[in-house]
């Protein structure tokens, strides 16, 4: 079992995720529904989140930072000399998602979009998701 994350670095973390999701172009709500947290969350408390306060530790948040992680990861890997290249392949229209971009994926299909956009970038974990042996 992982050993419990300091107050310091969760804060670190969650300073870290939304600078990715900045970075990734995503507006307030998009970033509440990414980050499954509650939907009456107002912007100031994103704006909390930003600066001085970690992410709540439940177990709904902990998972959907895990493939945010997982995402973010995976798209260094398969563009390591282009940031760019992970933003446009974020936005772009893809079959593999029916026409939707994959955070249109992420956001209107909440975990389950976080999880099939992971697979795609991921094979490791596609394989692991799968259930093969």
């Amino acid at each position: 079992m992982p050993e419990p994350m300091t107050s310091e670095r969760r804060l670190l973390l969650t300073q870290h995720i939304m600078s990715l999701l900045d970075s990734w172009g995503t507006t307030g709500q998009q970033k509440v529904v990414l980050l499954g947290l509650p939907e009456d969350i107002k912007a100031r408390k994103l704006e909390r989140y930003r600066s001085s306060e970690p992410f709540p530790d439940t177990d709904t948040v902990n998972e959907h930072l895990e493939h945010l992680v997982g995402i973010a990861d995976a798209l260094r890997t398969t563009y390591p000399r282009n940031v760019e290249m992970c933003n446009l392949w974020l936005r772009k229209p893809h079959k593999r998602f029916d026409g939707r971009t994959p955070i249109q994926v992420m956001v209107e299909d909440g975990l389950s979009g976080l999880i099939r956009v992971r697979s795609q970038l991921d094979c490791a974990f596609a394989w692991d998701n799968s259930g093969s042996v």
